[in-house]
């Protein structure tokens, strides 16, 4: 059985990652976006949580949730950062992907995310507090409140 799970995280890996490979979005950001959200990971992982995306001088309440593949341990996770590619608020709810690698050990975890999908990227400057260990790919999932 361990040697499924571990074919199908490689598998996941492998078709996400263009994502860890992301190129340096083009022209200016078209939003600002900030996200708090509780990651528990135990081989798989799974995140809920929320934030505000600021687009045109407005604020929009946003659910962000996701699952995912390999990890160890809790922690809350907060970022904030630029958005491109928005060519309407309603672009950013979606489906994006993750690959993430990082540990948090008390207030101690900290990095660059990207999210990406087919229109939109979002380059995060993340802070982790808890314990964990990540390693591993995710989907997440943005929608609006």
């Amino acid at each position: 059985m361990s040697s499924r799970l571990f074919a199908t995280a490689l598998a996941l890996f492998f078709m996400m990652a263009p994502a860890v490979a992301q190129e340096r979005p083009e022209g200016p950001p078209t939003g600002r976006i900030t996200i708090e959200q509780i990651n528990i990971a135990f081989i798989g992982s799974a995140a809920l949580g929320g934030g505000t995306l600021t687009y045109q001088g407005q604020d929009y309440p946003i659910s962000v949730s996701g699952l995912g593949v390999g990890g160890f341990g809790a922690s809350r996770l907060t970022a904030s950062g630029d958005i491109y590619g928005l060519r309407s608020a309603g672009d950013l709810a979606g489906v994006y992907t993750q690959i993430r690698t990082g540990w948090a050990l008390g207030a101690s975890g900290s990095g660059t995310m990207w999210l990406t999908n087919n229109r939109v990227t979002m380059k995060l400057h993340a802070h982790r507090r808890g314990l964990q260990l990540t390693l591993g790919a995710d989907g997440v999932v943005i929608a609006f409140k």
